[in-house]
């Protein structure tokens, strides 16, 4: 039976070092998979928005409304699917996706009022599940990362690469409602939750979120 497993986390959740991580796993247990990025910046289908992100339609996110940059990235997962995963999805293989709807739902929401989210999330889920034939996803893990954390390893990964960042990274009032409505979207869509920080507050080792999230995925069989 095909399953869709999306990590999912805001800029400096160190979501793709664990999506790195459990690859490298599933490789060692002999688990088939298929993994997955978004957004395809090497692909056509992107075009629009490595547009949106460089700043070409406005310099900050608020310049191009939620719906209308969901639609960039829809588009390039539509032809994701089809190019790339459709085939073993149906075939029933496991797919691991870094990031996926979810990451419009964070990001594009973030510019909504919060009274405004259900109806954005329902049109969101509609728009890629309903209406472009998208598979929905059967777990998304939600690394969850705090304002402290967020901003400093976006100093390290911004030290490393001497860039800024894009126009969401740069911003971190941005950044600070993503937290807030990637809250929002883990509850309305009943994401699973992985916490950055124990119960003493001190920073979780990523061997030890990355056990649980292999251990999340290992039960979607049972």
């Amino acid at each position: 039976m095909s399953k869709l497993v999306v990590l999912e986390g805001i800029d400096g959740s160190g979501k793709s070092a664990n999506f790195r991580r459990l690859c490298a796993r599933l490789t060692e247990e002999k688990i088939p998979y298929h993994s997955i990025e978004f957004p395809r910046y090497d692909k056509e289908s992107s075009a629009l928005l490595r547009m949106y992100l460089n700043g070409a339609f406005g310099t900050k996110p608020e310049d191009v409304n939620a719906y209308t940059a969901s639609t960039f990235f829809s588009v390039d997962r539509f032809a994701s699917y089809r190019e790339d995963w459709r085939k073993p999805y149906l075939q029933g293989k496991l797919i691991l996706s870094d990031r996926y709807t979810t990451s419009n739902a964070v990001h594009q929401g973030a510019k909504l009022p919060p009274e405004e989210l259900p109806e954005f999330f329902g049109w969101l889920a509609d728009l890629e599940f309903e209406k472009m034939g998208l598979p929905r996803p059967d777990l998304v893990i939600y690394l969850e990362v705090d304002m402290e954390l967020c901003l400093a390893r976006l100093r390290r990964r911004h030290s490393r690469e001497h860039s800024e960042g894009d126009i969401h990274e740069a911003d971190r009032k941005y950044l600070e409602r993503c937290l807030e409505t990637a809250r929002r979207a883990s509850e309305y869509f009943g994401w699973t939750t992985i916490a950055c920080r124990d119960a003493q507050g001190r920073e979780r080792e990523i061997d030890e979120k990355n056990q649980e999230i292999f251990e999340r995925i290992l039960a979607l069989d049972s």
